[in-house]
């Protein structure tokens, strides 16, 4: 990447001393580099406008995408409202490791996914920024991943926020925030400065978070090249303590199972986003970025700890059938001895990953018009690698009031290898040459192809021993086709078919052996091979509808090979990735959006339908259906859990003057518990919870926002798995016994914000 610079750099040199007659002005429509692809298939992306980002009294970017796109719905297995998993058309996109990514997301053109997991952080995107949002179906042209579709990220410019802005929000739990920005544009150029601060104690228990971000940018536009530099930074320290057993969020919505668990995060990113157009119709565009990670996780937990059995004086670990007889081990392999006084042991789980990582991407995009229509074609190639430095360890402790877990100090192993301390090194690289194209065939109907050929490398290096060391090569060539026909002159069809494909993660390569486990997916212990995902979809849908009414329905199925599946292992908190078979999903999208004077009003409804196609037997030791050896029976036909089958959205505002009203109801059914993929258990039950809104502009430049969430203070989950309950007293709930346990949804929230622009 760093000899693609300067040759970017002499050739726009030399388009800046070859201007044309339009001489240095700028283009009138300026160019903003969003995806690979450019505005193909853009015609049918669920779109977010900047509008509708600012109605929140503070910005979310994710509940307003489940509050306009059909089929959108969230989860917070870790509890915390900053880092929610997006889920759409049965795939998921979350910053919890194991879950089974499935959505490439795009910040400003560059991807987004974090290279060690493909896990998304949305604590490190600066909302206050955002100026829009799109969801686009499955296509090869977006890279690994886009099993699901693509989420697509834009940040402002000067431009989009000129002049100075500052906002300020406070919560009725004692949360506050707030951004300030400085924006110039002007003949040809342009600049921003945006900070913001967030300090949230959370709802619940010992739940706080702090987050601090800052977004830069700065650009020039000429008539025929310009430059966008993006820097992006951000430290966020939040703390989550996941899902809890249901009965003891019956004795008290707010409580948590155990402490600590605290994830640090320090982040920053350089972007260098080029255009030079060589014709009128013809340009290029660049995207180059490096960026910077550093997360530090501290997880308390409980542990199948005791005296052994043999050798009383001395810990041992439990096997499946609950015998103390494995010796556990110090950091230096001698056995480890009890601790006088200790009743209840357990560990505490640290984790310390650096990652850095380079991407450089140039594409060709022509755009011109026919006389059967507009004709676009697309020509790239991306090259992106990662260095990761992860390191991790399980500290002995002790499970105490509160169920507060300290550290006793020592870093414990076991002799049979199923807990022992990780120092690896993981590096991978991905090179892909992709290309798209929409071509008119007719007035009514045109084609759109799409192809990418990749081909991903992962190398593991032990910084300890052998056991890690692999490699891994991935290559594959994925194509899709698309038609849409012109019905009538507000009414279009489309039907298509489209493969993409998902690599197996350095953290998903070295977690894959059931004989050594990792500790919630974050040890990595063995090097097994595991498949890529491969996913094959077909759709069929129409769009319509005149200024005042748009309306869009979509018909799709998506079959899967190879999944990868995140599987409990018979050690307490330990688990493995496999390669799971087959699945399907499929589904309907509707939406619509009717606009008329100062009234606005969005409606969405999903079916998706997300099955197994083959049995398998999978371990889930938590599961009151697992047989002696802690498996259970998978059938073909059985659900794929976490995915409610219907989800609905419904949001109604009315703006006039100086005044804005708003009210929204996001509702869903029931879903599979993670653990339960035999369905043998009782779901997660269904929700509806209704939001209001409410904004008023009191002078020019000032406006003031309240906000009710969950107006009803309805109590509801939005993820479920299983605990277990049997080895700790709940001081809450006494005598509790139902292993299933929820990660509750926020109860009713009021937020009042106050903005200033000048």
């Amino acid at each position: 990447m760093t000899g693609l610079l300067p040759a970017l750099a002499a050739v726009l040199a030399g388009a800046a001393g070859s201007e044309t007659a339009a001489g240095n002005a700028p283009p009138a429509h300026p160019i903003v580099v969003t995806a690979p692809g450019g505005a193909i298939d853009a015609d049918e992306a669920d779109g977010i406008a900047r509008s509708v980002l600012e109605d929140a009294p503070r910005p979310d970017i994710a509940a307003t995408l489940q509050r306009e796109v059909p089929g959108i719905t969230l989860s917070d297995p870790q509890g915390n409202p900053w880092q929610v998993g997006i889920s759409w058309r049965g795939y998921t996109v979350s910053a919890l490791q194991g879950t089974e990514q499935g959505i490439a997301v795009y910040l400003d053109g560059i991807r987004f996914n974090q290279p060690f997991g493909d896990t998304l952080s949305l604590d490190l995107v600066p909302q206050a920024a955002l100026v829009r949002a799109e969801v686009r179906e499955a296509s090869p042209v977006y890279g690994r991943n886009a099993l699901g579709g693509v989420l697509l990220l834009q940040s402002a410019t000067g431009r989009d926020l000129p002049g100075v802005r500052a906002s300020g929000w406070v919560d009725g739990i004692g949360g506050v925030g707030g951004s300030a920005s400085l924006g110039w544009s002007g003949d040809g150029g342009h600049a921003l400065a945006i900070a913001e601060v967030v300090n949230d104690p959370g709802w619940r228990v010992s739940s706080p978070s702090q987050i601090y971000r800052l977004a830069l940018s700065g650009g020039i536009d000429r008539a025929n090249w310009g430059m966008t530099v993006r820097v992006n930074a951000a430290d966020t320290d939040l703390g989550g303590n996941g899902v809890a057993p249901v009965q003891l969020l019956d004795a008290k919505y707010n409580a948590v199972f155990t402490l600590p668990d605290s994830t640090r995060t320090r982040y920053a990113r350089i972007a260098a986003l080029p255009w030079l157009a060589l014709t009128e119709s013809t340009r290029v565009e660049g995207a180059f970025a490096a960026s910077w990670i550093r997360r530090k996780s501290s997880n308390g937990d409980l542990a199948d700890f005791g005296q052994c059995e043999t050798d009383a004086g001395f810990l041992c670990l439990a096997d499946n059938a609950g015998n103390l007889t494995e010796r556990l081990l110090n950091a230096s392999g001698a056995p480890l001895a009890t601790v006088p006084g200790i009743d209840e042991y357990a560990v505490i789980n640290r984790g310390d990953e650096l990652t850095r990582s380079q991407s450089a991407a140039l594409q060709l995009l022509d755009e011109r018009d026919t006389e059967r229509g507009k004709r676009r074609i697309a020509i790239g190639l991306s090259y992106e690698r990662a260095s990761t430095r992860f390191r991790a360890g399980s500290e002995l402790g002790e499970l105490g009031d509160g169920r507060v877990i300290s550290g006793l100090g020592p870093v414990i192993t076991s002799a049979d290898g199923s807990i022992t301390p990780v120092d690896v090194q993981s590096d991978m690289s991905d090179f892909a040459l992709f290309a798209s194209a929409e071509v008119p065939l007719s007035r009514r109907l045109r084609v759109e192809l799409g192809a990418r050929w990749a081909a991903n490398h992962v190398r593991l290096t032990d910084r300890i021993g052998t056991a890690l060391n692999g490699a891994h090569t991935f290559r594959r060539l994925n194509p899709s086709v698309e038609f849409d026909y012109a019905l009538a002159s507000r009414v279009s069809l489309n039907a298509g078919y489209a493969e993409t494909s998902r690599t197996p993660t350095p953290a998903e390569l070295s977690c894959a052996d059931p004989q050594a486990p990792c500790a919630l997916a974050s040890f990595f212990v063995a090097d097994p091979p595991l498949r890529q995902v491969v996913a094959r979809r077909w759709s069929a849908g129409a769009q319509g509808g005149a200024d005042a009414l748009k309306w869009h329905i979509d018909v799709w199925r998506s079959d899967a090979s190879d999944d990868i599946r995140h599987v409990a292992s018979g050690v307490r908190g330990r688990a493995y990735f496999i390669n799971g078979g087959r699945s399907r999903r499929q589904g309907v999208d509707l939406g619509a959006t009717w606009t008329k004077g100062p009234w606005r009003i969005n409606a969405g409804y999903a079916f998706t339908d997300a099955r197994f196609r083959e049995g398998f037997t999978i371990s889930s030791p938590a599961n009151p259906a697992a047989d002696s050896n802690g498996s259970i029976a998978v059938m073909a036909g059985d659900r794929i859990p976490g995915i409610p089958r219907h989800t609905a959205n419904l949001s109604i505002a009315y703006s006039k003057g100086a005044m804005g009203l708003s009210a929204g109801l996001r509702a869903q059914s029931s879903q599979v518990l993670i653990g339960d993929e035999g369905n043998d258990n009782a779901p997660v039950p269904g929700f509806a919870v209704v939001d209001l809104g409410a904004r008023y502009t009191l002078v020019g430049g000032i406006t003031l926002k309240a906000g009710v969430s969950n107006l009803f203070d309805r109590h509801y989950a939005t993820f479920g798995t299983f605990s277990e309950v049997s080895d700790i007293a709940l001081t809450e709930a006494p005598g509790a016994n139902d292993p299933r346990a929820y990660a509750p949804g926020a109860p009713r929230r009021l937020t009042v914000s106050l903005s200033v622009s000048l």
